[in-house]
């Protein structure tokens, strides 16, 4: 291999070398958001999240709180530019399901963190709103998880407090 070889695969390396670094950091921040997540779900694991519409029976509440949980995540261009050939060929877009379900899960949690904040461990009426943004070169999507935190009587966790 001589310098015109080097010189002739020159626009193929220009487009090679940046996707492979891009993908290589993609999926070390993705894994590090995972693990970030995995760590703060344990933590939040004493705040339940229900998607019912009403208390549960022996729960007695003094008070309720609006809390929300948002949060803007963006796919990155080495993902956008493989669902350009997923889209020609057909198919399923995992990479875009990963990005969607690191979205609902970073949303729940930061609505369990509002929720343990107003001192609640007892989320219900847990809803999701998902927005697609446009005007990027990568999918960007928010999704935004509300519910009703119950706070028990003078400030104790709703779900602690039991009606005799």
């Amino acid at each position: 291999m001589d310098w015109k070889f080097w010189l002739e695969t020159f626009n193929l390396w220009v487009v090679l070398v940046p996707l492979v670094f891009g993908y290589g950091i993609g999926r070390w921040l993705e894994r590090r958001h995972y693990q970030s997540i995995r760590e703060r779900e344990q933590a939040l694991r004493h705040v339940v999240a229900l998607n019912t519409r009403y208390v549960p029976e022996g729960v007695v509440a003094g008070s309720a709180q609006l809390v929300t949980g948002g949060v803007v995540i963006s796919s990155d261009y080495f993902k956008t530019f493989v669902a350009g050939f997923r889209s020609f060929f057909g198919g399923r877009f995992r990479g875009y399901e990963t990005l969607l379900e690191r979205a609902r899960r970073e949303a729940l949690l930061r609505l369990k963190a509002q929720a343990q904040a107003a001192g609640s461990t007892l989320v219900i009426g847990v809803r999701f709103q998902t927005t697609t943004i446009a005007g990027s070169a990568t999918p960007s999507v928010e999704i935004l998880a509300f519910g009703t935190a119950l706070i028990g009587p003078m400030g104790q966790a709703a779900a602690a407090t039991r009606a005799p």
